[in-house]
């Protein structure tokens, strides 16, 4: 059975809602239901999106909301497979609405475009209007839901007859490898998987956790590892697999946290390369016997804590020699260049000559702690406030004394406080890769707040 659906939009991006949805429902060979309604978007529709659909602010003022129908979309495609005409758009436009209301929707999907491109190469264009054109298929109403939904239907029934009612084909065309799968995997467990973000795990027949994995997209990305047969570890890892699981995060964060945690605890067999750290060496800073504010490249141990880390000691050199030329430091006292006299760079102009007491410590210092700036932590103290898994929760991950403690989850529905916080924190331990993935992922992404812990109202 199939649930043949289109949608009209108050725009294409990611604020923009449905104006109005039509759903047929098809069993292969007829039209045997129909839905269709205006929704009120709770936005302005643009005045372009009413001139091309007809549908205006006035028309859709007193629709229902999307929440009004949304228990009656669920019930029409229950066990049916949606089509659509750029099924990507219109599935994810519902999925984004089922997904505010904190519900995870989820049909396979045939898109006619990608289908009508196999089964009839070489048209012009493969547009709605087009292509029916092209097929002598007349649509009524077009740039309307019901009136697009019923020339897809026809469409559909066309790509049906031409390929000999053959329903294989339009199974999602990234579960097509599944035929060689492990027979003992249950292919339903593949395709229930979330597409958000979080983290995934593959077990053997024996229940033994092989691999752990984090993405923004449970279901796409362990599809790819079973789409994936170039690489021969990947072949083998795949047989293998006959159970998968998966834990939403909310905060991709968070994923790598627990992904990176998971790793060295349980040391999954097919994450061979990420069970230990990957990093080995470190720039540490210490101050010598003149008061200068000095640097060294020495291997990793739990008893100091690094400025930054590296997996070879030839990339901490680099690093390390880049920071010294930019900041005009001394390669003396940054243990590059060994000397009882002046270093190399002072004879050519590129250090001020700290290495021979030339330059004050004060002076000098100041550059370099200007330059570690950018390698700590804003505060030592903090919380950092991201996603959650649902609409009223938020990820918390505590940062104490520049250490990483742990993460959690609080309800945004509820009062919060100092306290609230510190209670919401799970214990995990700290290590130079964890520190490596916050500060990376800080430098690179937005998170929803920071929140020093001397902030006693939240607020958030």
């Amino acid at each position: 059975m199939f649930a043949i659906i289109d949608i009209e939009t108050s725009g294409g991006r990611g604020l923009d809602k449905i104006t109005e949805i039509a759903v047929i429902i098809h069993d292969g060979t007829k039209i045997i239901d129909e839905f269709s309604t205006l929704l009120n978007p709770e936005r302005n529709i643009p005045y372009f999106i009413t001139n091309l659909t007809g549908i205006t602010n006035e028309m859709v003022e007193n629709a229902p909301k999307f929440f009004q129908i949304a228990k009656k979309i669920v019930e029409l495609t229950h066990d049916k497979i949606i089509v659509a005409h750029n099924a990507g758009f219109d599935y994810t436009f519902i999925k984004n609405e089922f997904k505010s209301l904190g519900y995870d929707f989820k049909r396979e999907k045939i898109c006619t475009v990608k289908l009508a491109r196999k089964l009839i190469p070489g048209l012009k264009s493969y547009s709605l209007g087009e292509i029916c054109r092209d097929l002598d298929i007349n649509i009524t109403n077009r740039h309307r839901a019901l009136g697009d939904a019923l020339a897809t239907a026809k469409l559909f029934e066309y790509l049906l007859s031409v390929n000999d009612n053959k329903l294989n084909l339009f199974t999602d065309e990234k579960l097509q490898s599944l035929q060689d799968i492990n027979p003992v995997l249950d292919r339903d467990k593949i395709k229930v998987l979330p597409e958000e973000t979080g983290i995934y795990y593959f077990y053997n027949d024996v229940k033994e956790l092989i691999y752990v994995g984090k993405s923004k997209n449970i279901y796409s990305r362990v599809i790819s590892h079973f789409n994936n047969t170039r690489v021969k570890k990947g072949l083998l890892m795949r047989a293998l697999i006959a159970d998968i699981d998966f834990e939403l995060t909310g905060s991709e964060l968070v994923a790598f946290l627990k992904e990176s945690d998971i790793i060295k605890s349980e040391k999954p067999l097919y994450n061979r390369t990420q069970r230990c750290t990957i990093f080995q060496f470190g720039i540490f800073s210490f101050f010598d016997k003149n008061g200068y504010h000095c640097l060294q490249i020495e291997k990793l141990t739990n008893q100091k804590n690094p400025v930054l880390v590296f997996d070879t000691l030839a990339s901490a050199r680099k690093s390390l020699s880049d920071l010294v030329n930019k900041h005009t430091l001394c390669m003396k006292l940054c243990g590059l260049y060994e000397t009882k006299g002046a270093c190399f760079n002072y004879s050519v102009r590129l250090c001020n000559g700290a290495c021979i007491g030339f330059e004050s410590p004060g002076i000098y210092n100041k550059r370099v702690d200007e330059m570690l700036s950018g390698f700590r932590f804003h505060e030592q103290n903090f919380f950092i406030i991201d996603t959650g898994r649902s609409k009223n929760e938020r990820s918390v991950i505590k940062i104490e004394n520049n250490a990483y403690k742990g993460f959690g989850y609080i309800d945004i529905s509820e009062n919060i406080s100092l306290e609230s916080l510190h209670e919401s924190i799970n214990s995990f331990p700290d290590n130079h890769d964890i520190q490596q993935i916050i500060r990376a992922y800080l430098k690179k992404n937005k998170v929803e707040k920071i929140i020093p812990f001397e902030n006693n109202i939240m607020g958030i």
